[in-house]
């Protein structure tokens, strides 16, 4: 495996407004957590949207692990051109600095947004050209990730595709692994 589609919640979905919540820290970390492991296991292209959450905070993380893992690459795909234009600023922003890491980026399809059929062919794209998917969802807490959920388990039932998931538990233990580190660090500076 070595093309992983990296997707989940989005932003609003997990109560973040701000980049500077807390909650964005340990999501981070969970995120880098997972991705040392997919690397590891011969990831070498992260494969993600542009959706701010889990999407755009995988991006973001590419730069960081290029520096232990240079074979990894990012590729950023929207479902449209015009994709993120009417996002207030600090998504737009987020958005454009993926698009700046990114060793690829492309829309699956050309121009503004034109009908939910742009959505389901972004997916179908999306999950014929990766090897994977780390999808961060929990059925018990519903969202728009539901779409992506449902879109891998019909892939698979056509072809081997591997997933891995992160849910609600995974990321409180995540959190507790993160507070239990963040404490240890205050102990010993």
């Amino acid at each position: 495996m070595s093309r992983i589609w990296v997707t989940g919640y989005r932003s609003y979905e997990l109560g973040v407004f701000k980049d500077n919540d807390p909650k964005v820290k340990v999501i981070k970390y969970a995120l880098k957590q997972r991705l040392i492991e997919q690397i590891e296991q011969g990831m070498d292209w992260l494969i993600t949207g542009g959706q701010p959450g889990i999407e755009l905070w995988a991006a973001d993380l590419v730069e960081d692990l290029k520096a232990d893992y240079p074979e990894l690459k990012l590729a950023v795909f929207v479902p449209f051109e015009g994709f993120g234009k009417n996002w207030k600023e600090g998504n737009q922003a987020m958005l454009a600095k993926a698009k700046s890491q990114a060793d690829f980026y492309a829309a699956t399809y050309k121009g503004d947004y034109q009908g939910p059929f742009q959505l389901q062919g972004y997916q179908d794209f999306i999950l014929n050209h990766s090897d994977g998917a780390l999808l961060v969802y929990d059925k018990d807490f519903e969202g728009k990730s539901a779409y992506d959920d449902k879109a891998i388990e019909t892939f698979q039932s056509k072809a081997p595709y591997p997933l891995s998931r992160m849910d609600m538990e995974d990321l409180q233990e995540y959190a507790n692994d993160y507070q239990e580190m963040m404490n240890e660090a205050r102990w010993n500076s």
